[in-house]
């Protein structure tokens, strides 16, 4: 058991340290060994993710840190996936999201460091990029059979395109099969609560905490 609580140390520290190589290698061992992946990935990876953001809070750990440590998580789950599907583990998922930057918008790094956060604490995310139209993000909800739909703005005169797709879902007939949130620079819980979204993300690790948050409290009333 102390040899399983070390390689289970050892998980958390190649995500903390941000060691990509070491991270996969761990996965490997977790596969060939037999372990019970859903422990390893709870216990390990996503221990060493949650430190991470103890650090972010803390001001130890900043945006190259953060975006560090979520590639390394992502390169472990690429290596466990395989077998967490085969094994149908996949209903680890703590839901499924599709995120985007709102039409007109061709900033990134924000919506791609949080699409990162989201997968690496459990979330499927589909991902579909920036300058999305309104209608692209609920069609895909639906194709998905998404629970969440992600908008980011990064542009003041931008942040209207995220009350369209509210509105579009509205009209649509479908406001009440996906949350919403919201998120970017210029965006404020007050403007979430102006257009109707279900919650805002100040940064990447509040969006994955309000994701969480949504998906527990299940579909809002319209």
């Amino acid at each position: 058991m102390d040899d399983l609580n070390a390689l289970y140390g050892r998980m958390a520290e190649a995500i903390v340290s941000g060691d990509a190589e070491a991270a996969a290698a761990l996965a490997r061992r977790a596969l060939a060994e037999k372990l019970d992946l859903p422990a390893a990935i709870e216990r390990g990876f996503i221990a060493g993710i949650r430190r991470v953001g103890e650090l972010w809070e803390n001001g130890e750990y900043f945006l190259p840190e953060l975006i560090t440590s979520a590639a390394c998580m992502k390169e472990a789950m690429a290596v466990l996936k395989p077998a967490l599907e085969a094994s149908a583990v996949a209903g680890l998922s703590r839901g499924r999201i599709v995120v985007g930057t709102i039409e007109g918008d061709i900033h990134d790094i924000g919506k791609n460091l949080v699409a990162s956060m989201l997968a690496a604490y459990g979330f499927d995310v589909v991902d579909l990029g920036a300058d999305v139209k309104p209608d692209r993000f609920i069609d895909a909800a639906v194709e998905a059979r998404a629970d969440l739909i992600g908008l980011s703005a990064l542009l003041t005169t931008t942040m209207l395109g995220q009350r369209r797709v509210i509105e579009r879902l509205r009209e649509r007939g479908l406001r009440d099969r996906f949350k919403v949130m919201v998120g970017g620079a210029p965006v404020s819980r007050a403007w979430a609560a102006e257009i109707g979204a279900d919650g805002y993300g100040e940064n990447a690790l509040a969006a994955v905490a309000l994701a969480g948050e949504l998906v527990a409290r299940g579909r809002r009333p319209s």
